[in-house]
């Protein structure tokens, strides 16, 4: 087994351009390597609370497109996880935010701390969920994927578990050795079969996320042109009410 650690706990192990790199890098490598079970998690008390405030700023001054290849980047790397042909176990140690709650729950196993938090809040800050809402309306249905996008609201692990977001709670004092624990369980199973059988659920997905992908990016993409996604970038980074005029 591996496991990759989001390790930049000063920063809540936010998503920046950087990381998306050297995360899209680890998932290559891993992939094209012995290891059978992929196990993430992060560093400090966080697991990712979403975008990096310095990159958020960036994205005010990003051109069209810009903005569409930020897009396409960030599709690439949720996909590159959905797909990932070996099993992959989240490890969530703390709070999982917007592309962080993302990368949480596109595992095939997602494992958290009771303290732990989740949530699809871009629509707070003028942004569309619109990537994340075609793997979640797979995993737990319409009626709370639009309950979480359309809201916004952060939700406790009590609530992301009996949702269907996440698949244990775990002490914390616990969190990895659960993890190590299931990795252990699935690697008693045929190599063979584990990759033929994310193979077969993969290739079940693939022509519905295809056209579903393609849509999301260009809402994503589009939504960066408004005023409101100015306006609540804006207001996020001066920690004020949103002033929406549209």
């Amino acid at each position: 087994m591996t496991t990759i650690t989001l390790n930049r706990p000063d920063k809540r192990n936010a998503i920046s351009y950087e990381l998306i790199d050297d995360l899209l890098r680890a998932l290559d490598e891993e992939a094209k390597s012995p290891t059978l079970v992929l196990i993430l998690t992060g560093a400090g008390k966080a697991f990712c609370s979403g975008m990096d405030l310095e990159n958020l700023k960036a994205l005010l001054g990003r051109s069209p497109e810009q903005s569409l290849q930020d897009t396409q980047t960030m599709a690439r790397l949720f996909r590159s996880l959905y797909e990932f042909p070996k099993p992959t176990i989240a490890a969530v140690n703390g709070p999982a935010i917007a592309g962080g709650c993302g990368l949480a729950t596109l595992c095939d196993f997602t494992l958290s701390v009771p303290e732990a938090k989740f949530g699809y809040t871009e629509v707070r800050i003028g942004f569309v969920p619109a990537i994340v809402s075609t793997f979640l309306l797979r995993q737990i249905g319409e009626k709370h994927a639009r309950d979480l996008q359309l809201t916004g609201r952060i939700i406790s692990a009590d609530e992301a578990y009996r949702m269907g977001l996440i698949n244990e709670i775990v002490p914390a004092e616990k969190l990895m050795d659960r993890a190590r624990e299931l990795a252990t369980q699935l690697m008693e199973n045929s190599p063979a079969s584990l990759r033929y059988t994310k193979r077969l659920l993969t290739d079940h997905a693939r022509r519905e996320l295809d056209a579903q992908i393609e849509s999301a990016v260009r809402e994503n993409a589009a939504v960066r042109s408004t005023p409101d996604f100015r306006e609540g970038i804006s207001s996020f980074l001066e920690k004020r009410k949103p002033r929406w005029t549209s």
